[in-house]
């Protein structure tokens, strides 16, 4: 059974930093393309980056480039999301999610984690 469990979410101010993990189990992490997505109230759910666990290839969206970095440990099968200099607008509940790859780094992967809360105070 696949298994994503997020953890690292939290109340920070505006340009503080945080670190999200995606611990993921019941399935061969280099197979699979891992991302994070977010979603605040009212809104659809938002890319924030990927990455092909093989071939280490990155994607990210326009909204986090250059403040957010994804990256993986294949030794402990975790991904993390980076976060500088948050802002209020990145407040949002963060979900990990995986898919089989190759696969284009959008909200149509078929396992999804339970999600954790970001806030960004100004």
């Amino acid at each position: 059974e696949v298994q994503l469990v997020e953890s690292g979410g939290g109340l920070v101010q505006a340009g503080e930093s945080l670190r999200l993990s995606c611990a993921a189990s019941g399935f061969t992490f280099e197979d699979y393309e891992i991302g994070w997505f977010r979603q605040a109230p009212g809104k659809e759910r938002e890319v924030v980056s990927c990455i092909s666990i093989s071939e280490r290839m990155t994607f990210y969206g326009d909204s986090v480039k250059g403040r957010f970095t994804i990256s993986s440990d294949n030794a402990k099968n975790v991904v993390y999301l980076q976060m500088n200099s948050l802002k209020p607008e990145d407040t949002a509940v963060y979900y990990c999610a995986a898919h089989a790859g190759p696969w284009p780094c959008d909200p149509s992967y078929d396992h999804w984690g339970q999600g954790t809360q970001v806030t960004v105070s100004s």
